[in-house]
């Protein structure tokens, strides 16, 4: 068990190094401030941020974790295995408006699939400063594509030697890459395990005021001159990296001077297995002694954050309002040791100032009193004023208090004594939740919604874009069918717990029915007033708080929608007045997806009803047939397929009508019948296309389709086809040679009455395959058509020869094979025909 955690110890550590090495170089290559990979997770269709460098974790917590479907570069450029370039906020706002709603600042971003051997392990990206034109990031792109190219060589070696390829962590935070000197004073060393030896420069000597000469040059000396206060801890990181695991930040000690300094560890080349070399730098985080005299001095609070979120500088008056001394915030993350800064619309303001460059204001609200640090329990708190500017490695924000707020002056401050407390009603209240800020939250979910188009996909939309920006964990949504409420979708709450209130009716003395009944939102801060207002109600918890928001699209009831929160909370007047906002955005979405469930219930039973329920048949022919609706959109379409009598021989017919939704089925049925009219007079394949093309333009249904029809003569095995700008089809030969036919064709049918369509004579031999499929089957978003025929073409000679088995005809089989990748696709935007078709020897010929 030692020896097996100890090897996925070093696989972890190998795919860490790797990663984090190539978002070094991408940021480089693609001369950006800021980058990350995401790596396929555990859970199959989502991607989780593995590393981060150049931006502080905690502000990027709502993008950490990416579906593959959702309309999101980073989705995008996995999915579709394409590069995505956003050169400035205008691209990115015409291109991913819920990217744009969510981060509205100034910066382009670069996104590369990390592909190999046609696996792709996830995407590389990079954030920049924007481009005037997008020209000029090409270069920069193409670099970054080598890049990408690389590491998905190395994590394809790495899958390949067993180790797995998955991240289901949180994102390791690391720091951009520096060029040229650095700012702060840095002194290095290296370690090597082997010898025992440690070896330093003159740099870090200065910084520890210690002689060279003096040193004994062990790790145990290094430890207890650089940690003078905790050597046993100091001691401790050096080995968990010489094993392979440095620490993800660097670590904060303090000297026998008492100056407090950053460590950094890294493990150096050499080794191919532990212990490694060990290589680190002492880093003073200050600005210089002149600076930092000058600094102390200022009236206002002066800190300084790096771009991981460390705090490298504060002076006295910032540690004051902080609320922390000073050794504490030094070498911290921000909110670890300020935890009321983690509030979605601070985070926003700071997510500002490191992805643009401009300056950035804003008001946030200590808990704390602005008096002196010796007396803050006596005050209630007071509001802060915050200026950030942005520096190329990091932040430094300027402090000052305001005091109490005027209510009358729409919050702006009237009084800027310092030792005023706010009032309770300035408040804002701490949701304690990742997210953007409140603005835009509308906008994301309105964006997100006018994409979904059944109600389950309205339910999926809220669940990912409205809990976690609002904290909440359970949701329940309600339909209004026959006055009762039904559960159409919920989430986060216990087992079985709604069952009883499924189907409840109007008159019920409950929050979810009294909510759609009085059109009126209705908030609970905890579970107390709950149970207080509906005496008796069964509850799925003790604590927590509730939200009841009625749903109603254009003064018409919908449902409800019932949002539930772990822990007790208040509902600021701006919360209310937004959730009641989406709310109606909810019920207009629902409304809409209801009509569009019941125009695809008609369009699946006309569908149904038309396509064939069984083939024609005969003794020397095997047919075999397959449709698959698509799963993005109406989900059913005017693909068709058919085999019908033919004088003595049979026709194969397989076609596809333009669009979706009912006029498809409609138009897919009225062709398959003229199809089959002409059919069954035995008229030349020729004929047959100009009559059913001549027939859809008289019918004038907007629409177009394409075809191919193939009459074969059992017996004889020759065929003659013709094709309205249908896909080839393939044929398997009985010897395994596989083809895509080159069959001259006419334009698609409903467009040129005078069309002409070629007829080309074909011969089926015996165990021969006849492949018709429509486009669905061979078209990818973002491949060549071409390429998907091929595949195709190489699956069917795989499938082996359509011989009759003990176990039936094969010919099944092979439908079966040549489909199974639709099948197994979480998205297929376009439904799929296939029909197959093989010839058996006349009786006394047939092979052995």
């Amino acid at each position: 068990m030692r020896g097996s955690a100890e090897r996925e110890g070093r696989a972890l550590d190998s795919l860490t190094s790797l990663l984090t090495d190539a978002v070094t170089d991408a940021i480089r290559a693609a001369r950006g401030f800021a980058g990350g990979v995401y790596l396929r997770s555990g859970t199959p269709g989502l991607l989780r941020l593995a590393v981060l460098a150049g931006l502080p974790g905690p502000l990027f917590r709502p993008w950490s974790r990416m579906h593959v479907d959702r309309p999101f570069p980073v989705a995008d450029a996995h999915r579709l295995g394409v590069e995505v370039l956003l050169a400035d906020p205008t691209e990115t706002m015409r291109r991913y408006p819920q990217l744009a709603a969510g981060l509205p600042f100034q910066f382009g971003s670069l996104y590369v699939p990390v592909v190999s051997d046609s696996v792709s392990y996830g995407v590389l990206i990079v954030l920049r400063p924007p481009a005037s034109d997008a020209t000029e990031v090409l270069p920069d792109r193409d670099r970054m594509t080598a890049v990408a190219a690389e590491l998905g060589a190395r994590l394809a070696k790495l899958d390949k030697d067993g180790s797995t390829v998955l991240w289901d962590a949180e994102p390791l935070g690391t720091r951009p890459p520096v060029d040229g000197p650095s700012t702060r004073c840095v002194g290095g060393f290296t370690w090597d395990p082997d010898d025992g030896r440690l070896i330093a420069d003159d740099a870090l000597w200065a910084l520890l005021g210690i002689p060279q000469e003096d040193f004994a040059g062990t790790p145990e000396a290094f430890a207890d001159a650089l940690a003078h206060d905790e050597p046993r801890l100091l001691l401790a990181a050096l080995r968990e990296t010489a094993a392979g695991r440095p620490p993800p930040h660097p670590l904060p000690v303090r000297t026998g001077g008492g100056g407090l300094r950053l460590l950094e560890l890294w493990t150096a080349g050499g080794a191919d297995d532990p212990p490694y070399r060990v290589s680190g730098a002492l880093v003073d985080p200050g600005p210089g002694p002149a600076a930092d005299g000058a600094a102390d001095q200022l009236p206002e609070g002066v800190f300084a954050i790096d771009r991981i979120g460390l705090i490298t500088y504060a002076n006295p008056r910032a540690a004051e309002l902080l609320g922390r001394p000073r050794a504490e915030l030094l070498g911290r993350l921000l909110w670890d040791v300020v935890p009321w800064m983690d509030h979605p619309a601070y985070e926003d303001h700071l997510r500002g100032a490191l992805l643009s460059a401009d300056p950035v204001h804003f008001r946030a609200r200590s808990p704390l009193g602005s008096g002196t640090a010796t007396t803050p329990g006596h005050l209630t708190g007071t509001w802060l004023s915050f200026s950030v500017y942005p520096g190329p490695g990091g932040v430094t924000c300027k402090i000052t208090p305001l005091g109490r707020v005027s209510e009358a002056a729409g919050n702006t401050p009237f009084d800027v004594e310092a030792t005023q407390p706010v009032r309770a009603e300035a408040e804002e209240p701490d949701t304690g939740v990742p997210g953007t800020a409140p603005q835009y939250r509308p906008i994301v979910l309105a964006i997100a919604l006018t994409e979904a188009v059944t109600a389950r996909q309205v339910s999926e939309v809220v669940m990912r874009e409205l809990l976690p920006a609002f904290g909440s964990r359970r949701l329940a949504i309600y339909l209004l069918q026959d006055r009762r409420l039904y559960l159409a979708w919920e989430t986060g709450f216990p087992q079985g717990f709604l069952a009883p209130f499924d189907g409840v009716g109007l008159d019920a003395k409950l929050p979810g029915v009294e909510t759609l009944t009085s059109g009126r939102a209705l908030f609970f801060e905890s579970m107390e007033q709950l149970a207080a207002a509906y005496p008796g109600i069964s509850l799925d918890a003790t604590v927590g708080a509730r939200a009841f928001l009625p749903l109603i699209a254009s003064g018409r009831p919908v449902g409800s929608c019932i949002l539930g929160f772990d822990k007790p909370r208040g509902f600021s007047t701006e919360e209310r007045t937004v959730l009641t906002a989406l709310a109606g955005l909810i019920a207009q979405s629902l409304e809409r997806a209801r009509r569009y469930d019941n125009e695809a219930a008609l369009a699946r039973g006309l569908q149904e009803a038309l396509l064939p329920h069984r083939l024609s048949a005969h003794p020397l022919v095997q047919t075999a047939g397959r449709y698959l609706p698509g799963t993005v959109g109406m989900d059913v379409g005017g693909d068709w397929y058919d085999v019908v009598e033919a004088g003595d021989g049979l026709a194969l017919v397989i076609g596809d009508v333009q669009g979706h939704g009912v006029q498809a089925a409609a138009t897919m049925g009225q062709l398959r019948s003229a199809v089959r009219a002409f059919a069954l007079g035995d008229h030349s394949p020729d004929e047959v296309m100009s009559g059913t093309n001549r027939l859809l333009i008289d019918l004038d249904p907007g629409q177009f389709a394409s075809c191919c029809y193939v009459r074969v003569d059992p017996v004889t095995g020759v065929a003659q086809a013709a094709r309205a700008g249908h896909p080839q089809p393939l044929l398997r030969h009985p010897d395994g040679r596989t083809e895509v036919l080159d069959l001259p064709g006419g334009v698609v049918l409903g467009v040129d009455p005078h069309a002409d369509y070629p007829v080309t004579d074909l011969v089926l031999e015996p165990d021969a395959v006849l492949a018709l499929y429509t486009d669905g089957l061979v078209e990818r978003p973002g491949t060549d058509i071409d390429d998907g025929i091929e595949a195709l073409r190489a699956t069917l000679a795989d499938a082996g020869p359509p011989r009759r088995t003990a176990g039936g005809p094969s010919l099944s089989r092979a439908a079966d094979l040549l489909t199974a990748e639709a099948r197994q696709a979480n998205e297929r935007p376009d439904d799929i025909a296939l029909l197959l078709t093989t010839r058996r020897p006349p009786a006394g010929t047939e092979r052995p």
